[in-house]
C-alpha cells in the first residue's frame, strides 16, 4: 500500500519527536526514525542505501575543517586569551559610560573569529567579565545581556562550525558563507555597541565609567595592546588564506590549529594537560557533529525521496506576499523552532527543504544561508531553551537568577531581529563582500 506524503511526514516527524521527548539523543532519534522508515517503506533491500548515503557524507573534504577548528578554539581558550583581551579592553574603554560592556562585545567578536562556536565565548566571558562589571556597579541586566548577545556571535562570525555544516549540507560555498558572515556579524556588533552607548549615555547608572584612579595611563594602554596582536594575526592568517584563495576551509583550519598551539606556546600555557584536554574536547564534539551529519543525511534522503519538496512548496505557496511572503514565512518558522530545538536540529529538518525552493525562486543561497545563521544566533538567546542562557547560569554568581538572565536578553534579541530585517531589506549587507572577492 502506497502511503501519502502527508501520512509519511506525520509518521517520520512524529516518531522523531516522540523519541526526543523520551530523552533519546538527537542523533539516535533522527537515525532510528530514518532507518525504520526506510525499512517499512521500501523493505530490507533499501537499507543498502543507508550505508551508501552515510559513506558519501563521510568522505566530504570539508568535514576535515570541523575537528581542527574545534581544536583551535579549545587550545586558545586554554591559553587564557579571553582574560588578556578583556583586560586590554578595560584599560582602553573603562573610562567611557558602558565601556566595559562594549569591551565585552568586542572581546566576544574577536573570540568568535577564533573559536567558531558560541559556548566557549559565553562561558569564558561570564567568568571573566561578569564579576568585573558587577563589581563596578554595572546594571545586572546590561551585564548579562551583553555577554549572552556577544557570545552568540560565535555561530555567525567565521570560522563558524555551524556554517561549515550548513555549507556541506546545502552544497553552498563555505568560503562565500564565511564572507557573508563577516559583514553580517559587523552589522550586529554595530547595533549592540550603539545600543549600549546610547542607553548608558541616557542613564549613566546602567554602566558607570571607571573612577579616574582606576583608569589606565597611556603607556599602560599601549602595553596592553600586545595581548591582541597574536589573535588578530591568527584571524587574518585563517580567514585571509580562505578569502585570498590560498587555502580551502579545511586547509585553513589546519593552519589555525597550528597557530593556536603557537599562541599557547607564546603565552606559556602550552602544557600536556592543555593539549590533552583540547584533544578530548575536540574528539567529543567532532564525533557528535559527525554522527548528526550522518543521521541527517539518511533522514533527509528518505524524506526527499517520498516527495517532501512538493509538500513544503505547496504549503508555503498559500502564504500571502508571493516569493517574499515565502521567505518571511521561513524566517518565522525558524524563529519559533529556535525557541524549542537546537540549531543543528533545525538545520537538519528545514535546510534540505527550504534551500531548493529559495534557489528556484531566484534568491542567492549565500544570502539565505547567512539569514539562517542569524536566526540560529537568535535561537541561542530565545527562551525557554536558549543555550547561552544556560551557559551563563551554570557559571554565574549566586545572586544571578534565571529570571534575571531571561529579562536581560530582551533588547539584544530585538536588536538581532532588527539586523535580520535589515539584511532582508538590504541583501548587500551580506552579499557585497562575497561578490567583491569571490565572484
Amino acid at each position: 500500500m502506497m502511503l501519502s506524503i502527508e501520512l509519511v511526514t506525520f509518521l517520520l516527524f512524529g516518531s522523531f519527536l516522540l523519541l526526543m521527548v523520551a530523552g533519546v539523543p538527537l542523533v539516535f532519534a533522527l537515525g532510528s526514525s530514518a532507518v525504520i522508515g526506510t525499512y517499512f517503506l521500501w523493505g530490507p533491500e533499501a537499507l543498502y542505501a543507508v550505508g551508501i548515503r552515510t559513506f558519501s557524507s563521510s568522505t566530504s573534504f570539508v568535514l576535515l575543517a570541523i575537528p581542527m577548528f574545534i581544536f583551535m578554539g579549545s587550545m586558545l581558550e586554554k591559553s587564557g586569551i579571553a582574560g588578556d583581551l578583556y583586560t586590554m579592553m578595560q584599560k582602553w574603554l573603562g573610562g567611557v559610560h558602558g565601556g566595559l560592556a562594549v569591551g565585552t562585545i568586542f572581546v566576544c567578536t574577536i573570540f568568535a573569529a577564533l573559536v567558531g562556536v558560541s559556548g566557549a565565548a559565553t562561558v569564558t566571558m561570564a567568568l571573566v567579565a561578569l564579576p568585573s562589571m558587577l563589581a563596578h556597579n554595572y546594571h545586572k541586566g546590561l551585564s548579562l545581556g551583553c555577554i549572552a548577545g556577544g557570545g552568540a556571535l560565535g555561530v555567525l562570525i567565521p570560522p563558524s562550525v555551524l556554517m561549515i555544516v550548513l555549507g556541506l549540507y546545502t552544497n553552498t560555498s563555505v568560503g562565500m558563507l564565511f564572507l557573508g558572515g563577516i559583514t553580517a556579524g559587523l552589522v550586529i556588533v554595530t547595533l549592540f555597541v550603539g545600543y549600549i552607548l546610547i542607553v548608558c549615555a541616557l542613564n549613566p547608572e546602567l554602566g558607570p565609567a571607571l573612577p579616574r584612579g582606576e583608569r589606565a595611563t597611556w603607556p599602560e594602554k599601549f602595553s596592553a595592546l600586545r595581548s591582541v596582536i597574536l589573535p588578530i594575526l591568527l584571524i587574518f592568517a585563517v580567514l585571509g588564506s580562505i578569502i585570498g584563495g590560498a587555502a580551502t576551509p579545511s586547509e585553513a583550519a589546519g593552519l589555525g590549529a597550528m597557530g593556536s598551539i603557537l599562541c599557547a606556546l607564546v603565552y606559556r600555557k602550552l602544557t600536556w594537560k592543555a593539549v590533552y584536554e583540547s584533544c578530548t574536547i575536540t574528539l567529543r564534539l567532532s564525533c557528535m557533529v559527525m554522527w548528526i551529519i550522518f543521521a541527517a543525511a539518511i533522514f533527509t534522503s528518505l524524506y526527499a525521496a517520498v516527495g517532501a519538496d512538493e509538500l513544503v512548496r505547496s504549503g508555503l505557496s498559500v502564504l500571502p506576499g508571493g516569493d517574499w511572503g515565502i521567505i518571511i514565512g521561513m524566517q518565522l518558522i525558524w524563529i519559533v523552532m529556535g525557541c524549542f530545538l537546537d540549531p543543528v536540529g533545525i538545520m537538519i529538518l528545514t535546510a534540505p527543504l527550504f534551500f531548493p525552493i529559495v534557489v528556484q525562486m531566484g534568491f542567492d543561497p549565500v544570502w539565505f544561508g547567512v539569514l539562517f545563521i542569524v536566526n540560529m544566533e537568535m535561537a541561542f538567546l530565545t527562551p525557554p531553551f536558549g543555550f547561552n542562557l544556560f551557559y551563563i547560569r551554570s557559571v554565574a554568581p549566586p545572586g544571578v537568577t534565571m529570571g534575571d538572565i531571561y529579562k536581560s536578553i530582551t533588547p539584544f534579541v530585538l536588536l538581532q531581529a532588527m539586523a535580520l530585517i535589515l539584511m532582508m531589506i538590504f541583501p548587500e549587507l551580506i552579499t557585497w563582500l562575497p561578490n567583491q572577492i569571490m565572484r
